[in-house]
């Protein structure tokens, strides 16, 4: 398992992170356990802000708050100055909640509800991705009635595919998100939102995709989104102040993967921005990255349990948590490294397959994990699951979801407590009256 940020292996051979001896950690919270490298975010962060500043473009970092939102994430980027995107009213009152300045909130989403925006507007949310013509009525429907004026930026689909798997491919034409920018939609769009008193159209947004390795992607973006904003001066007089062009920059999560630099996607994007509006006419350029932020940052901590060897096949060995707190696996196919946290430098003996403990045989984590050989007990820990892990975690087989804790500096601090099994009733409701089954005729 490669090691990330401040992840190593101490003394007694343990795995440590943060400064934290991981055996040490499940003793005290328990397994599955989300742990968290707090120094690697914030790093992380700071060389974005530091790779733009070194383009000398005015630019904006948000963080996307749906890979992994937490009141004690929302705090980290409050403090380290960056935007906020979130996608619903959850993920909005979280960062309310927090305390996170509500200007320097941008609400995104494909179906956003109108108590949400109601509500977004109530909160003083500094802008909105609009997605489509219906939210662009609702949008200012609701800001006229409270006598309000929305700042919005118009999410397009510029019809560019990434190199990514299909199911976290966003930028083509045939998607869910956005107006179209071959077929004119977001041309009729602009014209709509620029008509209408309530709102204030700065911009656009795209987003072409998830775990993208290379920049070429993004170059060709820029290029239809600075074609779209040479149109809309034409034809509507509107000057584009904002281009926001998503996130998607990839991470290590095995061998295979080969992640570029922060800096180098930055660069290229400002090289292509700068190509495709001149100097005088550069907007200010907007991103918001999430996994690449919190991705590596995460590992998740199993106890191995039960053990079964299929002869000539494989092992599997079954550990007590699974696609419930992991569902990544089962969606994107997506592939994990792993090593035993409490035997870190044993010499590696064989290959086996980590199953979950749920009732689906798609409940694997990792096909072939190359490990010392394997004992009930031991603590497996799976690396780069700080994205859409706990984020995407669910109750199946009414497990409950793990508990999350920050490390740094040698100190572990409880952001998320594990779930009681009060908790996985907590919500639910018997009718008053049971009716009595009638017995059964002939």
């Amino acid at each position: 398992m490669h090691l990330h940020g401040t992840s190593r292996i101490n003394g007694q051979g343990h795995l440590e992170i943060g400064g934290c001896d991981t055996v040490e950690l499940a003793a005290r919270y328990g397994t599955p356990l989300y742990i968290v490298d707090e120094a690697l975010i914030r790093e992380r962060m700071r060389q974005f802000i530091a790779a733009f500043r070194h383009t000398g473009l005015p630019f904006q970092v948000a963080y996307a708050s749906k890979a992994f939102s937490t009141l004690a994430m929302c705090r980290v980027v409050a403090e380290e100055g960056l935007r906020l995107d979130v996608v619903s009213d959850g993920e909005l009152y979280t960062a309310l909640k927090a305390g996170f300045p509500p200007e320097r909130i941008y609400f995104h989403g494909n179906n956003k509800t109108p108590e949400e925006l109601e509500m977004a507007l109530e909160a003083g949310v500094g802008l909105f991705v609009v997605d489509n013509f219906i939210e662009l009525e609702l949008l200012a429907g609701l800001a006229a009635d409270k006598e309000m004026k929305a700042q919005i930026l118009l999410r397009t689909t510029p019809g560019v595919e990434a190199h990514t798997h299909n199911y976290i491919q966003t930028g083509q034409e045939d998607s869910k998100f956005g107006f179209d920018y071959q077929s004119g939609q977001v041309m009729r769009a602009a014209a709509k939102a620029i008509a209408a008193e309530s709102l204030e159209l700065l911009g656009f947004h795209c987003h072409i995709g998830s775990q993208i390795f290379e920049t070429d992607g993004f170059s060709l973006a820029i290029e239809k989104m600075a074609q779209l904003s040479r149109e809309c001066r034409s034809s509507l007089g509107l000057q584009t102040r904002i281009l926001n062009l998503g996130g998607g920059f990839g991470i290590r999560y095995s061998g295979e993967d080969r992640p570029l630099p922060v800096s180098a996607y930055v660069e290229a994007i400002a090289a292509g921005v700068r190509a495709g509006f001149g100097e005088a006419g550069v907007p200010e350029i907007w991103l918001e990255p999430g996994r690449s932020i919190v991705g590596e940052a995460g590992t998740t901590l199993y106890t191995v349990g039960t053990m079964k060897e299929v002869a000539g096949v494989r092992k599997y060995i079954a550990v007590d948590g699974g696609m419930n707190d992991n569902p990544r696996t089962a969606l994107y196919q997506a592939a994990y490294e792993a090593m035993l946290a409490n035997r870190a430098k044993e010499e590696m003996q064989e290959t086996v397959s980590v199953a979950g403990k749920l009732c689906e045989s798609g409940d694997m984590l990792i096909w072939d994990a190359v490990l010392p050989q394997v004992k009930t007990g031991d603590l497996l820990a799976v690396s780069c699951t700080g994205a859409y892990n706990y984020s995407m975690a669910n109750n199946y087989n009414r497990v409950r979801r793990p508990a999350v804790v920050f490390v740094r500096d040698g100190e572990s601090s409880l952001v998320v407590r594990r779930e009681s099994l009060d908790d996985l009733i907590r919500n639910d409701c018997l009718p008053e009256r049971v009716p009595t089954a009638e017995p059964a005729q002939g």
